[in-house]
């Protein structure tokens, strides 16, 4: 046998050895203790949950989910908003947000996926009106602080939330993210002929949004240009926490166009607390969800 066989049949034989010498070992039929039983990872008592619910609005009923947030609460809430027509949900934005304490509640407007009534503009903004009404008239069942509502939304929804907060005193802070504004496409549609006939062919093509014609939300759109103008809010905001987000690559709410003067005009008025940031995403910042919802989420814990 070579000498270094022999050294590993030696070394092999003491490893041995010793494993079964080991003072700690555990004889073949000893009992085994039982595992402690781990802690739950959640109140049994007041869990996370995720409830359908249903409200009035003028005279319709919204269907919409409440993110109900771990504990007994009870917890700030937000009114999450989605877009035109709302294929972009956020409901990762929802959970995160649930995750950090806040119950969330994400609805359709009237005549939108399904709620009854007819889609315009003018029912979205008064339809937020209801989601909030609706949280702080349910606050008990749903472990809400009713004095705690935040809007939050996107694209048409950051529009929504914006105007809404400007027309309900007791909204302390809302965030726009890639908010639409009327006002200025109202301005690229009277300039644009183009551009006007492709967003009108593109509402007659929404069967989702019950009512809508792209005649009709234009006529919409030309009538309240001022109304609607995001940049215009700034002194019906006052007083009020106002997030707006952008995205660098975003193709249908321009950077240049909507976001940095809408930014700009809220930073002039001292009176609006105005956070203001672009990230890098398209419009649905696809690539860029973990910053976008951190962003929304550090923002939104001043709110509590």
């Amino acid at each position: 046998m070579k000498p270094t066989s022999i050294l590993a049949a030696l070394t092999g034989a003491a490893l041995l050895a010793a494993c079964a010498t080991a003072p700690d070992e555990t004889p073949v039929d000893a009992p085994v203790a039982p595992a402690a039983e781990a802690a739950p990872a959640y109140d049994e008592a007041f869990p996370p949950a995720i409830e359908e619910v249903s409200f009035d609005s003028h005279g319709d009923r919204l269907n919409g989910l409440i993110y109900v947030a771990d504990g007994p609460g009870p917890h700030p809430a937000v009114v999450l908003l989605h877009g035109f027509p709302g294929n972009e949900k956020n409901l990762d934005l929802a959970q995160d947000m649930r995750a950090a304490g806040w119950n969330v509640l994400f609805f359709h407007y009237r005549g939108a996926w399904g709620s009854e009534g007819d889609y315009t503009l003018t029912h979205v903004i008064e339809d937020v009106a209801s989601a909030a009404d609706f949280l702080r008239t349910h606050a008990d069942q749903y472990r809400t602080n009713p004095d705690h509502i935040v809007l939050v939304g996107h694209s048409m929804g950051g529009f929504a939330s914006l105007q809404a907060a400007a027309r309900d005193e007791a909204i302390s802070c809302a965030a726009g993210i890639a908010p639409a504004d009327i006002g200025v496409m109202a301005g690229v549609f009277e300039a644009n002929a183009e551009a006007k006939a492709g967003f009108m062919g593109y509402s007659d093509s929404l069967q989702m949004l019950h009512g809508l014609t792209g005649e009709k939300i234009m006529a919409e759109i030309q009538a309240n240009k001022d109304a609607f103008s995001l940049q215009g809010l700034a002194p019906k905001l006052e007083g009020k926490r106002i997030l707006v987000v952008g995205a660098d690559k975003d193709g249908s709410v321009s950077e240049d166009l909507v976001i940095r003067p809408l930014i700009a005009a809220y930073e002039a008025d001292p009176a609006v607390d105005t956070t203001g940031v672009v990230l890098s995403g398209d419009h649905s910042f696809s690539w860029s969800r973990d910053e976008l919802i951190s962003t929304v989420i550090d923002w939104a814990e001043a709110c509590r």
